[in-house]
């Protein structure tokens, strides 16, 4: 049975403050649940709405429709969620590719980065302090289970940059093309806020590099933050191939 007291332990969880506190986290859907259950995160339990069957080989306690829509932070609540706690802090990685992010304000952007980092097989991802929470649950539903994979650090960036070793490569809409350049294969690279882009503290601290725009229309908006994170590490990625 899941008391009344834990269950608003949960749903206080909505909020950082609250899951800072506890160093818990929630993760809803049975895809995430079970894909995230496999990582080295600790899971602590897992609710499943009366009426769903259980999740493969993972104890469950089942509750009321009622008490999960309380619960949960989604308009209509997939039937599953699970409480997970935060991982245990590591030293910053700095070996290899790293991605770092200034100010980015979209948790949904956040997680896909998140995604896009585990796919091209980056360990790192160090956040400005003013960055997004990566424990929000928007940004926890767009990662799916790359959040398991890549360790996500928040630091005070422009500190932190004037003291690395590796080369720093900001993305500016200026910068040389990516297409036009040899890039190594340790390196940081800094991606900026959805509308501001990297400030210019920052931006002074790398070397300016771009995507190319093809189409013909001056208008035509910049790419979303995430998109040109897959567009670079892409490319970053090929073009570093042995």
């Amino acid at each position: 049975m899941v008391t009344k007291s834990r269950l608003k332990l949960l749903k206080s969880l909505s909020r950082k403050k609250n899951r800072d506190d506890h160093q818990l986290f929630l993760v809803e859907g049975y895809k995430s649940i079970l894909e995230l259950s496999q990582t080295d995160l600790v899971r602590q339990q897992v609710l499943v709405t009366e009426g769903h069957h259980a999740l493969d080989s993972l104890p469950t306690d089942i509750i009321s429709k009622k008490d999960m829509s309380g619960v949960s932070t989604l308009k209509t609540p997939p039937g599953y969620l699970a409480v997970f706690e935060m991982p245990v802090k590591k030293e910053i990685n700095v070996d290899g590719l790293v991605v770092a992010l200034d100010d980015v304000k979209d948790p949904g952007n956040l997680g896909t980065i998140i995604r896009l980092c585990d796919w091209f097989d980056i360990k790192q991802i160090i956040c400005s302090e003013e960055t997004v929470d990566v424990f929000n649950p928007k940004c926890v539903q767009a990662s799916m289970a790359s959040l398991g994979r890549v360790q996500v650090d928040y630091v005070n960036l422009e500190e932190f940059l004037k003291d690395a070793q590796p080369d720093i490569y900001t993305t500016a809409m200026d910068g040389t093309s990516i297409y036009n350049m040899s890039l190594p294969e340790n390196g940081i690279l800094v991606m900026g806020n959805e509308s501001a882009g990297i400030s210019e503290e920052i931006m002074s601290l790398g070397s300016k590099i771009s995507i190319p725009q093809y189409g013909s229309q001056p208008s035509t908006e910049s790419l979303n933050v995430a998109m040109a994170t897959a567009v670079v590490l892409g490319e970053w990625r090929r073009s570093t191939e042995k």
